[in-house]
């Protein structure tokens, strides 16, 4: 009876945590470039299997239930975004698996977010966080104030009338996995992960790309998650009220 309420306990914060995932997602629908997670749970096997006990079996009954629901990591979609056409001259977007570079207090940043500004001090900066984007050097880039209009071309040069003031620091990773989120929409790299010049991405200018997320999925994914929880609550309710008659009503016999 007490393992049945661990089981739904352990079912309980599987939920929980998979509504955490879906309300994630969906706050971030209108975010440029978001990439949606995936919420993972994983069965734990009972302590016999988990720890190749040689009393496996024992007890034929218990060692063929389950151990319970865990969670993993959440796992990060890096598919396609759609594009949502702006005409601003400062707006970009990749298509492909590049990303832009930029300079944070924490270091080095990866974003897809191609929402661009010039910052007070000159500096093309992300319209978010005012995070000064890097060049294909990395380093900043400073745009002029009166050296005319700017314009990001197809191939990532900033131009100002004739004047190519930088290229973009677009970059690829080999392995996506070693990527992770640090919030403000921005990647962080692994130290074992090495950023090379983006080869198989392509830049559209005038152009952001939106976020991934579908907002009926993200809700049907939230109501699934709600429901299951409820239930798991309503088991937990049941059986401590079975085990509430065990103790004083079984006990007098």
């Amino acid at each position: 009876m007490v393992y049945g309420l661990w089981q739904s306990a352990a079912g309980m914060a599987a939920n929980q945590y998979r509504q955490n995932v879906a309300a994630n997602n969906i706050a971030n629908i209108n975010t440029v470039g978001f990439k949606h997670d995936l919420a993972m749970l994983i069965e734990r096997p009972v302590e016999s299997r988990e720890d190749g006990d040689a009393r496996q079996f024992a007890h034929a009954m218990f060692d063929m239930l389950s151990g319970g629901t865990h969670v993993s990591p959440a796992i990060q979609t890096f598919e396609q975004g759609p594009v949502m056409t702006t005409d601003k001259p400062l707006d970009v977007m990749i298509q492909g698996k590049g990303f832009f570079a930029v300079q944070t207090d924490e270091g080095v940043r990866y974003t897809r977010d191609g929402n661009f500004t010039r910052s007070s001090e000159g500096l093309l900066v992300t319209s978010a966080q005012g995070d000064p984007v890097l060049d294909s050097g990395g380093g900043t880039i400073t745009i002029p104030a009166n050296g005319g209009k700017v314009i990001i071309a197809s191939g990532g040069e900033i131009k100002q009338g004739d004047a190519v003031l930088a290229t973009l620091g677009v970059v690829e990773f080999d392995d996506l996995s070693l990527l992770m989120k640090q919030g403000k929409n921005l990647y962080a790299a692994a130290a074992s992960a090495t950023p090379r010049a983006a080869t198989g991405s392509k830049i559209i200018p005038g152009a952001l790309e939106g976020s991934t997320m579908d907002p009926v999925k993200g809700l049907v994914d939230m109501i699934e998650a709600s429901r299951a929880f409820q239930m798991n609550a309503n088991m937990i309710s049941m059986q401590d009220t079975t085990l509430g008659r065990a103790v004083n009503e079984i006990a007098r016999f």
